[in-house]
């Protein structure tokens, strides 16, 4: 319109011209009559003549302008209708509402002839008038047509005023959809997916262990099955496979065979794990694969990190990951306790190293705190103290459940030592850049008692054994994450017993760590091992007492009583699981008894796994218990939480104890219909 509007003053200056030339010449010849009068007519009347002249011109000129300016605006508007009409991409315009108002042929044949007087609701599912853009804006959807994939870009445009297809007058709004068909896209995208190569990693969890207690004429028969069975379990998948260790294979193969081997569960797993040619123990695998990294390194890197993940999580299992999307399957059987101490040694010797080099040293746990987790943390920092350092110990608030540990250290803190319990502020307060972060007993950096300082302080530790999950720690300089460890305090035993300083431990230090390993392995019956029992001989040798422990944890008649309520009331769901609810509020400790009543109700026969919810104000806490045919770290994945094989919790925000009871049937009898457990 303004392009149209500047050709027309144009036209209109060059039409005036002449006249404004016939005024100069009049002005001109006036002047010249006043000095000789003959020239002066004769100048004004050639200038009339001109005037004649050019009047006629304009008005020829005029009209012919006019015809043709019609004569072309009506072209260009039959060409622009003809154009919008023979338009190769669906186009249409709609009022407010979605009422068709005008369409061009690619549309009429896309959504059907008999489309007058509809709405393009009516035509198309995906399209409503709900996700309709706002005045000025514009928007993309993506829907699905008759088997014909379209991206539909709608405009939102203002008109001063126009009818509707109903006859009303609808106000300044307009819809305008254009239609692009990405079907042959979207199809050559899927296939190129499908067709693009995943890594994945197979490592043999127990290698070593499987192999020191057979004789050497099985060994390679075994080594040759397990080979065998893996390469062609692969082979089914189209997959390249190849061994570069004696206990590592990497493969490669099409993404479009992954939907296949993630529908079978990694059935693998349990193929190798049936192997028995007189080996005492079972091969376990864990397997690794990564998916839609940006190029060949960034996938196999992800694969790596996915076999970080597996074996972190006790290994025996397999772990898809796909950018943040990390998916596990498996993990049905207890990590085999490594006999070597290798790794223990090499950390220990990493953790003295790093300490050395810090002034302040803070010591961390996971809220409310237990006896695995406060005994850990007053193992390192007895080490720190060893070393001369400024360590604290981060606790916000005082837990029931730990109070005569707390108790016996402040009877025996002397007057000259510093102060060894620190709120989260006072601990935000004195971290500086040289300070050092040890975390115990948790690898979740949302459950430690401080999350806010492990992204303030630049060195953190993490020793914990409970399995990971997708959430880490992921500026930790050494993890020492070991899911085969009974305890925290295990694992922070044998590291004192490696390092040069020798610490001593004080009587009541020495009991919280025996404390700890008792209470995560109800009294050495669950996860313990060997060298579970070769570190609480270190802590009797330093000075824990078994009696005074025992005296230090004794319940008070109301939790006994409590606990045997627990049990009483609970129902067995599936003939093989054991559910039972309380209320927790006005109760001290209400966790710690329903972990209790969960650990009792194990000694049912016939119960596969315990489960008890603990109502207290708006949250819901499950705590799960297991021997060791049920894995119970899967199930309560399920509600975000995690732990071990064997003993596992979780938290259900804003929820009822008789929906969580719903949600937890619900899952059990999906998972086992499943296979899942």
């Amino acid at each position: 319109m303004k392009q149209e509007s500047n050709i027309s003053k144009r036209i209109a200056m060059n039409l005036w011209l002449p006249i404004i030339v016939v005024v100069l010449i009049l002005v001109a010849a006036l002047s010249v009559m006043e000095v000789r009068p003959l020239l002066g007519y004769t100048i004004m009347a050639g200038d009339i003549i001109y005037l004649v002249v050019s009047v006629l011109w304009y008005e020829y000129m005029e009209k012919m302008l006019s015809r043709e300016f019609l004569a072309a605006g009506f072209e260009q508007s039959q060409i622009q209708k003809m154009i919008f009409k023979d338009l190769p991409i669906p186009y249409v315009i709609t009022d407010s509402t979605g009422m068709l108002l005008w369409y061009n042929k690619k549309f009429a044949k896309m959504a059907g002839e008999k489309i007058s007087k509809k709405s393009i609701t009516q035509i198309f599912s995906g399209l409503y008038k709900k996700v309709f853009p706002a005045r000025g804006q514009e928007k993309e959807y993506n829907i699905i047509h008759e088997d014909r994939k379209y991206r539909v870009l709608c405009k939102n445009m203002e008109m001063k005023g126009f009818e509707s297809g109903s006859g009303e007058t609808q106000g300044d709004i307009l819809q305008v959809f254009y239609f692009f068909d990405e079907t042959q896209l979207l199809d050559y995208k899927e296939e190129s997916r499908k067709k693009s190569l995943v890594a994945g990693l197979i490592y043999i969890d127990n290698y070593e262990e499987v192999l020191e207690n057979m004789e050497e004429v099985r060994q390679s028969l075994l080594l040759a099955l397990v080979e065998r069975k893996i390469v062609k379990y692969m082979q089914g998948l189209d997959a390249i496979i190849k061994k570069f260790e004696k206990d590592k294979f990497l493969f490669v193969f099409e993404e479009q065979n992954l939907e296949k081997l993630m529908e079978s569960k990694f059935s693998i797993l349990d193929e190798v794990r049936m192997i028995n040619i007189g080996n005492d123990m079972s091969i376990t695998l864990s397997i690794s694969v990564g998916v839609n990294g940006k190029n060949y390194i960034d996938t196999y890197e992800s694969a790596r990190m996915a076999m970080d993940l597996a074996l972190g999580r006790g290994g025996d299992q397999a772990v898809v990951r796909d950018g943040d999307t990390i998916s596990y399957y498996g993990g049905k059987t207890q990590k085999v306790e490594k006999s070597t101490r290798v790794k223990a040694r090499v950390k220990a010797h990493a953790l003295r190293e790093i300490m050395l080099t810090r002034d302040k040293i803070f010591v961390m746990g996971h809220k409310i705190p237990d006896a695995d987790c406060i005994g850990a943390a007053l193992g390192i920092y007895r080490l720190a103290k060893t070393m001369g350092k400024s360590v604290y110990i981060v606790m916000d608030k005082d837990c029931p459940a730990i109070a005569p540990i707390v108790e016996g250290i402040f009877r025996e803190k002397t007057e000259d030592e510093e102060e060894i319990f620190i709120t989260n502020e006072q601990a935000m307060e004195w971290k500086n850049k040289n300070s050092m972060l040890v975390i115990v007993d948790v690898n979740l950096p949302s459950m430690t008692e401080c999350p806010e300082l492990i992204k303030a302080v630049h060195t953190v530790v993490v020793l914990d054994h409970h399995r990971q999950t997708n959430e880490t720690i992921k500026n930790a300089v050494v993890s020492y994450v070991e899911p085969y460890a009974s305890s925290t305090c295990e694992m922070v035993a044998e590291i004192l017993q490696y390092i040069a300083d020798k610490p001593k431990l004080k009587n009541i230090e020495a009991d919280a760590m025996y404390s700890g390993m008792l209470v995560d392995t109800d009294n050495f019956v669950i996860k313990a091992g060997v060298r579970t029992f070769e570190a609480a001989a270190y802590l009797r040798r330093a000075g824990a007492d078994v009696t005074r422990v025992r005296k230090m944890f004794r319940e008070d008649m109301e939790h006994c009583q409590i606990r045997a309520s627990i049990v009483s009331r609970a129902e067995i769901f599936m003939d093989e699981f054991a559910i039972s609810t309380f209320d927790g509020e006005n109760i001290t400790g209400a966790t710690i008894v329903g972990a209790k009543a969960a650990n009792a109700l194990l000694n049912v026969q016939g119960i596969r796994g315990s489960f008890v919810l603990t109502s207290l104000g708006n949250c819901v806490y499950i705590s799960a218990r297991s021997i060791d045919e049920l894995n119970v770290q899967v199930i309560m994945e399920k509600f975000g939480g995690g732990g071990h094989l064997t003993m596992a919790a979780a938290q259900l925000k804003d929820s009822s104890l008789p929906q969580a009871v719903s949600q937890l049937k619900e899952v059990l009898k999906t998972m086992h219909e499943e296979g899942d457990i």
